[in-house]
């Protein structure tokens, strides 16, 4: 049963009884010689083979066996019902659900080996219900500034009030971090209720007018860490990666669904507290960041 569900899990497709197919790659290799040595230690039999499709019709059928269409179609069917019934939800509750597929659609994307439409669907889906969330939570979400990004001396910007959005989300608590983590260890931060209450001696980030926001493709983490000079430090540029995903979609990383369901829960304890929330938070970022420079080359 340990063998099956491990099969199961990676991916494997079986062709008869006993015996399963993943495509040849180096990762398929390393799982399914562990597979094969559990077995032979628990006095069973297995054998590692690799083989070529015979011709490009046995190749197309395959490759049809890893077809996750069925699985893709499975999540869109749960995004569309959560679309549906945001009007009901509290903001905490629609983005657990959120975090939930998401973490369900990463799992079918880790198996499937050769995308297409449907997966392009889904995260296309998962984008749309997060701006849907974002609308109806969080409708002051900034809009792309566009030109170039200044150039900052950290000097300048250090025991300084910084102010942004109030009820955290991924980019203004990730930026938030960086703030005190790598610019301005003496930050004070003020959270507000509306970007209209910015003050004018404060730097504002992640709001429309604000002094670090979205610029071009980027996302606030990304301008804060490029104004900075920090936008070379390995750990940050992954990061970003993961914040950029959350926020506004485009390439996946495996740990966005993880780090989704974190902030998920760290909004339900927390509640209005945005200091204890980033207090919580920036453990996770500092443990991410260090992950990340220990394991450079991973995602």
């Amino acid at each position: 049963m340990r063998l099956w569900r491990a099969l199961k899990a990676a991916g494997a497709v079986p062709i008869r009884d006993g015996v399963y197919v993943l495509p040849s790659n180096e990762a398929s290799w390393v799982f399914l010689r562990g597979q094969a040595a559990e077995v032979t230690e628990a006095g069973g039999s297995a054998h590692v083979i690799p083989f070529t499709a015979a011709d490009d019709g046995q190749e197309a059928e395959l490759r049809q066996a890893f077809d996750r269409t069925a699985l893709y179609a499975d999540s869109l069917e749960r995004l569309t019902q959560l679309t549906t019934s945001l009007s009901g939800l509290s903001e905490v509750e629609a983005r657990r659900q959120l975090a939930a597929l998401r973490r369900e659609v990463d799992g079918v994307a880790a198996i499937d080996f050769f995308p297409g439409p449907a997966r392009d669907q889904a995260e296309g889906a998962l984008r749309d219900v997060e701006q849907a969330i974002n609308a109806q939570f969080s409708p002051d979400e900034p809009h792309p500034a566009q030109g170039a990004i200044t150039r900052r001396d950290p000097v300048d910007h250090r025991g300084r009030c910084w102010a942004t959005r109030r009820h955290l989300w991924v980019d203004r608590v990730a930026s938030a971090w960086l703030i005190r983590r790598f610019i301005d260890p003496e930050a004070q931060f003020l959270w507000l209720a509306s970007p209209v209450d910015w003050p004018a001696d404060a730097l504002g980030f992640d709001f429309d007018g604000a002094t670090f926001t979205h610029v071009g493709p980027r996302v606030s983490f990304e301008v804060l860490a490029a104004s900075f000079g920090l936008d070379n430090d390995p750990g940050l540029v992954r990061v970003g990666r993961l914040v950029h995903y959350l926020d506004v979609g485009g390439v996946p990383m495996a740990d966005a669904a993880g780090f989704a369901s974190v902030m998920t829960g760290a909004r339900s304890r927390r509640g209005d507290d945005d200091d204890g929330l980033l207090a919580d938070i920036s453990i996770v970022l500092d443990s991410l960041y260090a992950a990340y420079l220990d394991t450079p080359g991973e995602s």
